[in-house]
Protein backbone atom coordinates (compact mmCIF):
# COMPACT_ATOMS: atom_id res chain seq x y z
CA UNK A 1 0.00 0.00 0.00
CA UNK A 2 1.32 3.73 -0.58
CA UNK A 3 2.80 5.18 2.30
CA UNK A 4 1.20 8.70 3.70
CA UNK A 5 3.88 11.20 3.39
CA UNK A 6 6.86 11.93 6.12
CA UNK A 7 5.77 13.63 9.05
CA UNK A 8 7.58 16.57 10.02
CA UNK A 9 9.91 17.43 12.46
CA UNK A 10 8.88 19.61 15.13
CA UNK A 11 9.53 23.65 14.30
CA UNK A 12 12.37 23.67 16.86
CA UNK A 13 14.21 20.33 15.55
CA UNK A 14 13.63 21.69 11.61
CA UNK A 15 15.32 25.10 12.17
CA UNK A 16 18.55 23.43 14.36
CA UNK A 17 18.77 20.67 11.31
CA UNK A 18 18.45 23.67 8.87
CA UNK A 19 20.93 25.62 10.36
CA UNK A 20 23.23 22.31 10.59
CA UNK A 21 22.62 21.41 6.73
CA UNK A 22 23.54 24.65 5.57
CA UNK A 23 26.91 24.38 7.12
CA UNK A 24 27.32 20.88 5.65
CA UNK A 25 26.17 21.77 2.30
CA UNK A 26 28.51 24.41 2.17
CA UNK A 27 31.53 22.43 2.21
CA UNK A 28 31.02 20.74 -1.40
CA UNK A 29 31.58 22.75 -4.74
CA UNK A 30 28.03 20.54 -5.94
CA UNK A 31 25.21 20.05 -3.51
CA UNK A 32 24.20 16.73 -3.87
CA UNK A 33 27.60 15.76 -2.39
CA UNK A 34 26.36 16.56 0.91
CA UNK A 35 24.51 13.29 0.86
CA UNK A 36 26.69 11.38 3.16
CA UNK A 37 26.87 13.62 6.09
CA UNK A 38 23.37 14.85 5.60
CA UNK A 39 22.17 11.18 6.43
CA UNK A 40 24.53 11.10 9.06
CA UNK A 41 23.13 14.38 10.32
CA UNK A 42 19.78 13.28 10.61
CA UNK A 43 20.77 9.89 12.33
CA UNK A 44 22.11 11.68 14.94
CA UNK A 45 18.94 13.20 15.38
CA UNK A 46 17.10 10.13 15.78
CA UNK A 47 19.46 7.54 15.91
CA UNK A 48 18.29 5.85 12.41
CA UNK A 49 17.59 7.09 9.20
CA UNK A 50 13.70 7.88 9.01
CA UNK A 51 11.39 8.38 6.55
CA UNK A 52 11.45 12.23 7.65
CA UNK A 53 14.89 12.07 7.51
CA UNK A 54 15.47 11.27 4.17
CA UNK A 55 12.61 13.60 2.84
CA UNK A 56 14.68 16.24 4.80
CA UNK A 57 17.96 15.30 2.71
CA UNK A 58 16.02 14.82 -0.56
CA UNK A 59 14.22 18.51 -0.28
CA UNK A 60 17.85 20.11 1.11
CA UNK A 61 19.76 18.94 -1.93
CA UNK A 62 17.27 18.91 -4.40
CA UNK A 63 17.03 15.24 -4.96
CA UNK A 64 14.33 12.92 -5.24
CA UNK A 65 13.54 10.40 -2.42
CA UNK A 66 14.29 7.37 -4.50
CA UNK A 67 17.55 8.64 -4.37
CA UNK A 68 17.98 9.31 -0.58
CA UNK A 69 16.57 5.86 -0.46
CA UNK A 70 19.20 3.96 -2.75
CA UNK A 71 21.75 5.20 -0.85
CA UNK A 72 20.76 5.04 2.39
CA UNK A 73 19.63 1.46 2.06
CA UNK A 74 23.18 0.67 0.40
CA UNK A 75 25.29 1.78 2.96
CA UNK A 76 25.13 -0.14 6.23
CA UNK A 77 26.31 2.56 8.70
CA UNK A 78 22.78 3.77 8.48
CA UNK A 79 20.30 2.63 10.16
CA UNK A 80 16.60 1.58 8.92
CA UNK A 81 14.83 1.59 11.98
CA UNK A 82 14.92 2.64 15.83
CA UNK A 83 18.98 1.54 17.20
CA UNK A 84 20.03 1.16 20.73
CA UNK A 85 22.11 3.77 22.45
CA UNK A 86 25.26 1.45 21.81
CA UNK A 87 25.85 -0.38 18.54
CA UNK A 88 27.89 -3.40 18.86
CA UNK A 89 29.12 -5.03 16.15
CA UNK A 90 30.85 -8.35 16.05
CA UNK A 91 33.42 -9.03 13.00
CA UNK A 92 32.71 -12.21 11.35
CA UNK A 93 34.31 -12.91 8.67
CA UNK A 94 36.73 -15.71 8.02
CA UNK A 95 40.10 -14.74 10.11
CA UNK A 96 37.88 -13.28 13.18
CA UNK A 97 35.30 -16.23 12.71
CA UNK A 98 38.02 -18.79 12.86
CA UNK A 99 39.53 -17.41 15.94
CA UNK A 100 36.40 -16.81 17.74
CA UNK A 101 34.19 -14.24 16.25
CA UNK A 102 31.18 -16.78 15.78
CA UNK A 103 31.59 -17.88 19.61
CA UNK A 104 31.47 -14.83 20.60
CA UNK A 105 28.59 -13.58 18.27
CA UNK A 106 26.37 -16.71 19.18
CA UNK A 107 27.36 -15.86 23.03
CA UNK A 108 25.95 -12.40 22.77
CA UNK A 109 22.65 -13.76 21.14
CA UNK A 110 22.18 -15.69 23.87
CA UNK A 111 23.03 -13.42 26.62
CA UNK A 112 21.01 -10.46 25.39
CA UNK A 113 18.08 -12.38 24.00
CA UNK A 114 18.40 -10.37 20.18
CA UNK A 115 19.01 -11.80 17.26
CA UNK A 116 21.03 -10.41 14.22
CA UNK A 117 20.54 -6.34 13.89
CA UNK A 118 17.92 -6.48 16.79
CA UNK A 119 17.93 -3.72 19.72
CA UNK A 120 17.60 -4.70 23.85
CA UNK A 121 13.86 -4.08 25.48
CA UNK A 122 15.54 -1.42 27.18
CA UNK A 123 16.94 0.39 24.35
CA UNK A 124 20.89 0.15 24.82
CA UNK A 125 22.47 -2.34 22.60
CA UNK A 126 21.71 -3.15 18.89
CA UNK A 127 23.55 -6.42 18.30
CA UNK A 128 24.57 -6.96 14.52
CA UNK A 129 27.42 -9.14 12.65
CA UNK A 130 29.44 -7.29 10.81
CA UNK A 131 31.79 -8.68 7.63
CA UNK A 132 34.58 -6.93 8.47
CA UNK A 133 36.61 -4.31 10.97
CA UNK A 134 39.97 -4.08 9.05
CA UNK A 135 41.91 -4.75 12.09
CA UNK A 136 42.91 -8.13 11.38
CA UNK A 137 45.89 -8.51 13.73
CA UNK A 138 43.74 -8.55 16.55
CA UNK A 139 40.70 -10.81 15.66
CA UNK A 140 38.52 -11.50 17.73
CA UNK A 141 37.50 -7.97 17.45
CA UNK A 142 34.10 -6.09 18.31
CA UNK A 143 33.37 -2.52 17.91
CA UNK A 144 30.82 -0.49 19.70
CA UNK A 145 29.82 2.51 18.08
CA UNK A 146 32.70 2.32 15.35
CA UNK A 147 35.17 2.26 18.27
CA UNK A 148 37.73 -1.09 18.62
CA UNK A 149 37.36 -3.57 21.70
CA UNK A 150 40.37 -6.18 20.47
CA UNK A 151 41.08 -9.53 20.69
CA UNK A 152 37.86 -10.42 22.04
CA UNK A 153 36.55 -13.65 23.85
CA UNK A 154 32.64 -14.57 24.54
CA UNK A 155 33.36 -13.80 28.38
CA UNK A 156 35.13 -10.37 27.48
CA UNK A 157 32.73 -9.61 25.08
CA UNK A 158 29.91 -10.06 27.71
CA UNK A 159 31.43 -8.32 30.31
CA UNK A 160 31.93 -5.47 27.86
CA UNK A 161 27.55 -5.65 27.28
CA UNK A 162 27.21 -5.39 30.94
CA UNK A 163 29.14 -2.62 31.38
CA UNK A 164 26.98 -1.20 29.00
CA UNK A 165 23.69 -1.88 30.14
CA UNK A 166 24.56 -0.68 33.43
CA UNK A 167 26.36 2.59 32.62
CA UNK A 168 29.53 1.96 33.50
CA UNK A 169 32.68 3.55 32.18
CA UNK A 170 34.10 1.18 29.25
CA UNK A 171 37.06 2.02 27.24
CA UNK A 172 38.21 0.77 23.80
CA UNK A 173 41.36 -0.94 23.14
CA UNK A 174 42.32 1.86 21.12
CA UNK A 175 40.24 5.38 19.31
CA UNK A 176 38.54 7.90 20.91
CA UNK A 177 36.26 7.50 24.26
CA UNK A 178 33.20 5.97 24.12
CA UNK A 179 29.83 8.31 23.10
CA UNK A 180 26.41 7.30 22.14
CA UNK A 181 25.20 6.63 18.62
CA UNK A 182 23.51 9.67 18.29
CA UNK A 183 26.60 11.57 19.29
CA UNK A 184 28.79 8.98 16.64
CA UNK A 185 27.01 10.11 14.04
CA UNK A 186 26.96 13.45 14.41
CA UNK A 187 30.86 13.31 14.50
CA UNK A 188 30.47 11.57 11.19
CA UNK A 189 28.26 14.13 9.72
CA UNK A 190 31.66 16.07 10.52
CA UNK A 191 30.91 18.22 13.27
CA UNK A 192 34.25 18.64 15.79
CA UNK A 193 34.30 16.37 18.73
CA UNK A 194 34.18 18.66 21.61
CA UNK A 195 34.73 15.92 23.75
CA UNK A 196 38.45 16.76 25.97
CA UNK A 197 40.74 14.31 24.83
CA UNK A 198 38.80 12.43 22.22
CA UNK A 199 40.51 13.88 19.32
CA UNK A 200 44.03 13.10 20.06
CA UNK A 201 43.10 9.51 21.35
CA UNK A 202 43.91 6.94 18.73
CA UNK A 203 44.82 3.52 18.06
CA UNK A 204 47.72 2.15 15.44
CA UNK A 205 48.28 -0.71 13.55
CA UNK A 206 48.63 -3.58 15.17
CA UNK A 207 52.42 -5.63 15.35
CA UNK A 208 51.54 -7.55 12.77
CA UNK A 209 51.19 -5.26 10.48
CA UNK A 210 53.71 -2.87 11.47
CA UNK A 211 56.39 -6.19 10.64
CA UNK A 212 54.58 -6.60 7.42
CA UNK A 213 55.39 -3.11 6.18
CA UNK A 214 59.03 -3.34 7.37
CA UNK A 215 59.51 -6.23 5.44
CA UNK A 216 58.09 -4.88 2.58
CA UNK A 217 60.35 -1.81 2.81
CA UNK A 218 63.25 -3.90 3.43
CA UNK A 219 63.93 -2.45 7.04
CA UNK A 220 66.09 -4.63 8.92
CA UNK A 221 66.08 -7.72 7.44
CA UNK A 222 69.52 -9.22 7.23
CA UNK A 223 68.51 -12.30 6.13
CA UNK A 224 65.88 -13.94 4.03
CA UNK A 225 63.81 -16.98 5.46
CA UNK A 226 63.75 -19.79 3.91
CA UNK A 227 60.96 -22.48 4.63
CA UNK A 228 61.48 -26.05 4.76
CA UNK A 229 59.43 -29.14 4.82
CA UNK A 230 56.96 -29.49 7.07
CA UNK A 231 58.01 -30.59 10.62
CA UNK A 232 61.69 -29.48 9.48
CA UNK A 233 62.94 -25.67 11.13
CA UNK A 234 62.95 -22.93 8.64
CA UNK A 235 66.59 -22.21 7.12
CA UNK A 236 68.62 -18.95 7.16
CA UNK A 237 69.93 -18.27 4.01
CA UNK A 238 71.38 -15.18 2.58
CA UNK A 239 69.97 -13.11 -0.20
CA UNK A 240 71.32 -14.48 -3.60
CA UNK A 241 70.30 -13.70 -7.43
CA UNK A 242 68.49 -16.47 -8.47
CA UNK A 243 69.65 -18.72 -11.18
CA UNK A 244 68.53 -18.90 -14.78
CA UNK A 245 66.41 -22.19 -13.71
CA UNK A 246 65.12 -20.79 -10.57
CA UNK A 247 61.23 -20.00 -10.81
CA UNK A 248 60.45 -15.99 -10.60
CA UNK A 249 57.69 -14.24 -9.29
CA UNK A 250 55.55 -12.15 -11.22
CA UNK A 251 56.82 -9.40 -8.92
CA UNK A 252 60.73 -9.94 -10.04
CA UNK A 253 60.30 -7.39 -13.38
CA UNK A 254 60.99 -6.60 -15.99
CA UNK A 255 60.89 -10.10 -17.43
CA UNK A 256 61.10 -11.36 -21.06
CA UNK A 257 57.64 -11.92 -22.43
CA UNK A 258 56.55 -13.14 -25.51
CA UNK A 259 56.13 -9.21 -26.39
CA UNK A 260 59.59 -8.30 -26.00
CA UNK A 261 61.22 -11.38 -26.87
CA UNK A 262 61.39 -12.48 -30.64
CA UNK A 263 62.99 -16.11 -29.56
CA UNK A 264 59.91 -16.99 -27.79
CA UNK A 265 56.88 -16.11 -29.74
CA UNK A 266 53.36 -16.51 -28.03
CA UNK A 267 51.54 -19.30 -29.35
CA UNK A 268 48.88 -22.06 -28.96
CA UNK A 269 50.31 -24.26 -25.90
CA UNK A 270 51.06 -27.69 -27.40
CA UNK A 271 49.00 -30.65 -25.96
CA UNK A 272 51.30 -33.02 -23.50
CA UNK A 273 52.89 -35.55 -24.96
CA UNK A 274 53.85 -34.02 -28.03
Amino acid sequence: MPQLPAPAYPADVLARLEADAKEVIARYPGSRSALLPLLHLVQSEEGYVSRTGMAFCADRLGLTTAEVTAVATFYSMYRRRPSGDYQVGVCTNTLCAVMGGDAIFDRLKDHLGVGNDETTDDGKITLEHIECNAACDFAPVVMVNWEFFDNQTPESATRLVDDLIAGRTVEPTRGAPLCSYKETARILAGFPDQRPGAVEATGGAGAASLVGLRLARGEGVAQARVVGPRGESPQDSAPHDPSPTEHLSSHDAPQQTSASDPANPAGPTAEEGE
